[in-house]
């Protein structure tokens, strides 16, 4: 890269708005809360402030890849820094994500996060009689099968009326 620009946020921002989850391509990095941040750093160098939807997830090898993929793309100079806390919750999706989810027919989480503190999480866990629509059909007739999905941040469930099995995002 022969002439990378000190680049605007906003102008980073843009580089990276296109990119989406590598394991749920249809919501955004942004959408689904892992792009935390796009700040300027101390010594005038942009940073990309990410977060894992959970601190072992693979795909932020990945994630941070297409980043600076984006950000080489766009000529624009900027780290990428990975913070753990505090961490990623369901309660950073935004509304998009959510819809975008159930359309994909992965049930969005239906639960949200209790917050202590900015530096303290704690959760408030799906109680086991809440129903979780199925994104299908819609019905509310439908049960766990497995607490592991397709990924450590879904469950597996089924759907009773349709019979189609479905992942459900845990709300953390």
């Amino acid at each position: 890269m022969d002439a990378v620009r000190s680049p605007s946020l906003d102008a980073v921002r843009a580089a990276l708005a296109h990119l989406s989850d590598p394991e749920i391509p249809v919501v955004s990095l942004a959408e689904l809360g892992i792009l935390r941040d796009v700040r300027m750093g101390e010594d005038g160098v942009a940073e990309v402030v990410i977060t894992p939807t959970y601190s072992g997830c693979p795909a932020m090898g990945q994630i941070e890849d297409d980043i600076r993929a984006a950000l080489d793309g766009a000529g624009l100079a900027a780290r990428v820094r990975t913070q753990l806390s505090p961490a990623w919750t369901t309660d950073w999706m935004t509304a998009e994500a959510r819809e975008k989810l159930h359309a994909y027919g992965i049930a969005p989480p239906n639960g949200r996060a209790a917050h202590a503190s900015d530096k303290v999480v704690s959760f408030a866990r799906r109680a086991a009689t809440q129903p979780v629509p199925c994104p299908r059909c819609g019905s509310t007739h439908t049960t766990e099968t497995s607490p592991f999905g397709s990924a450590a941040c879904k469950a597996l469930y089924r759907c009773l009326d349709c019979l189609e099995p479905f992942d459900l995002f845990k709300p953390y």
